[in-house]
């Protein structure tokens, strides 16, 4: 599969047609929806004979009974009945636009509305108007072994190769639409590592729903992880998009995999929720990072308000700015919770972990996900890893159904590669890449290609659930604190203590501090011990107590490296200072 990227190539030199007539940033409007169109045609080819003789012979039937029909004759779940295919359009120049009109017209319902999405009769008038459509069909009907692929999956690739292009030069976030495909196959070892015995059954058929679904690359290698598993397995794929090109691309890609793509919804997945009383064996997502929900923010507020917990927000609200944790109590509200449980996999920046004091809707959420035991593991991946973005990034397992050495319990898994040197190729979590693809300078390593198989360390690593130098274990309680507010009295100008007409001191708002204590240590012997030997005459109030909690993972596995010595840094500053003379000198000479 690694000429994937020479066809993409190929495919996005097409575009080259396109100079002066369009902007860079509108190539992907062209080149998107035709590398869609042809590859459709490629896969109907070896039966388009048959189905158009079927059509002459049913074309009188109704749509619901006529499609069917087609389909089975032309063994997938898309036909086309149109006598052009890319070959017959390419051999009539003057009639390039009514001749295509007519092929798109010819397809089958669920893949004629995939063509919608793109908008794509905007580009057949503008392409028609600069007299270039004949010359881009023509170059995409000569290319046809650009679009022959031996694996499924290669399309998926090529695809996001494209867009991938598309977004450098449009100054898109790539990442919004796509996701590395080695993170997708090391979510999918974690999500599915507990249930091998359960997906090898004869005849399992599980669901899978992704809310942030981008071009689909999170369903196909699900699905493609679970065929491997079972090739008898039956994975059925749910999922939705609010990008147009995106949502289209990912239709495509199911319909073409014989999935269902009508199981694909488009629009806000907050406030068009298109499966909306579904419940899902998996779910797995990459929902955009720190993007706010302004949009959305009636609709969910209103839910909140109105609903509360028996909405899908109740646990509290995050920050406008990063609708990230909405994602998470979205799908956890598609959670199987009396039919068998379901589990999560769901990407994230630092943010979530430790964003909002206690009280506030972030720690609210956290709390109330780790009370109820949700939270099964997170695992802290290398910076550097994501297209868009050089931050570090996080993965977390929801789950209501953990097994029972892991109930109460939160798994910690520190894959960042953080000890190791940049240049180590020994490192166990990440290679460093030769050639880097926007942010993304490293990948972790699938056992493919003579890479090592970083993605089983960091899956058996999981498995084990061991503590050890990459893995930590805690209670449910140990993320937990109580935020205690540290009263003073207010003085006079003569310094003497103020009282009220109950005989209480008054506090003094300038002196007010706050203290977060362990949910595990008692409150007043950390007042005793940690307050009052400073304080003597602070005290608490009870009444403003409030429970939050974060997930500090530096802390967890800070390692303390000791300052060099003064000899060291010496000997570092006499060797600069010999390299410098030395080039000054050259300089001179």
């Amino acid at each position: 599969m690694n000429n994937f990227r020479e066809k993409a190539n190929f495919i996005w030199s097409i575009a080259d047609l396109l100079r002066g007539h369009y902007k860079q940033a509108d190539y992907g409007k062209v080149i998107l929806p035709f590398t869609v169109l042809r590859r459709l045609d490629i896969i109907l080819t070896p039966t388009k004979k048959q189905v158009l003789e079927a059509y002459k012979k049913h074309k009188d039937k109704k749509p619901e009974v006529l499609e069917p029909i087609l389909n089975g004759i032309a063994k997938v779940k898309f036909h086309n009945h149109s006598k052009f295919d890319f070959n017959e359009l390419a051999k009539d120049h003057n009639n390039v636009a009514a001749n295509l009109r007519n092929y798109i017209n010819g397809f089958s319902i669920s893949a004629r509305e995939i063509i919608d999405y793109f908008s794509f009769e905007d580009q057949i008038k503008k392409l028609d108007e600069y007299d270039l459509l004949y010359l881009v069909i023509k170059h995409f009907a000569e290319a046809k072994d650009k679009f022959e692929v031996k694996e499924p999956m290669e399309m998926g690739y090529i695809f996001e190769e494209l867009i991938r292009k598309f977004a450098e030069i449009s100054n898109e976030t790539a990442g919004e639409h796509f996701t590395p495909r080695e993170v997708i196959r090391l979510m999918v070892n974690i999500l599915f590592a507990n249930d091998k015995d359960i997906l090898r059954k004869e005849g399992i058929v599980k669901t899978l729903y992704d809310p942030a679904g981008g071009t689909g690359g999170m369903l196909s290698i699900a699905d493609e992880y679970l065929h491997y598993l079972n090739p008898g397995a039956r994975l059925e794929l749910f999922g939705q998009e609010i990008n147009p090109e995106s949502y289209a691309i990912c239709k495509s890609d199911m319909l073409i995999k014989g999935q269902n793509p009508a199981n694909i919804k488009f629009g806000n997945s907050f406030s068009q929720d298109g499966l909306e009383d579904e419940k899902f064996d998996y779910m797995l997502s990459n929902p955009p990072f720190g993007v706010d929900w302004k949009k959305a923010q009636k609709f969910i507020t209103d839910e909140y308000d109105n609903k509360g917990f028996a909405g899908r927000f109740g646990a509290g609200l995050p920050s406008i700015s990063d609708g990230s944790l909405l994602f998470l109590q979205h799908m956890i509200s598609k959670m199987k919770r009396s039919g068998g449980g379901s589990r999560i996999a769901i990407v994230f920046n630092g943010s979530p972990l430790f964003s909002g004091g206690a009280g506030s809707g972030p720690s609210d959420i956290r709390k109330w996900i780790i009370e109820n035991d949700l939270l099964e593991a997170i695992i802290a991946m290398p910076d550097q890893l994501f297209y868009n973005t050089g931050i570090s990034t996080y993965f977390w397992i929801v789950t209501d159904r953990k097994k029972t050495e892991r109930k109460g319990k939160v798994q910690l898994i520190n894959a960042t590669g953080n000890d190791w040197g940049e240049g180590d190729k020994n490192n166990p979590f990440y290679i460093k890449m030769m050639r880097s693809l926007g942010n993304k300078r490293k990948e972790i390593g699938d056992g493919r290609d003579g890479k090592p198989d970083q993605i089983k360390t960091i899956t058996e690593i999981y498995e084990a659930f061991e503590e050890g130098i990459y893995c930590k274990i805690f209670d449910n309680e140990d993320f937990g604190y109580q935020r205690i507010t540290v009263e003073r009295p207010k003085r006079n100008e003569n310094g003497v203590i103020e009282y009220d007409k109950k005989g209480n001191p008054i506090p003094d708002a300038d002196l007010r501090d706050f203290e977060n204590v362990p949910l595990k240590d008692d409150v007043e012997r950390y007042f005793k011990r940690e307050v009052l030997p400073h304080q003597p005459d602070a005290w608490i109030d009870h009444s403003k107590t409030k429970i939050g909690y974060e997930i500090n993972f530096t802390k967890y596995f800070y390692k303390y490296k000791p300052l060099r010595s003064l000899e060291e840094i010496r000997k570092d500053i006499l060797a600069l200072e010999k390299e410098t003379e030395g080039m000054i000198r050259e300089v001179i000479e």
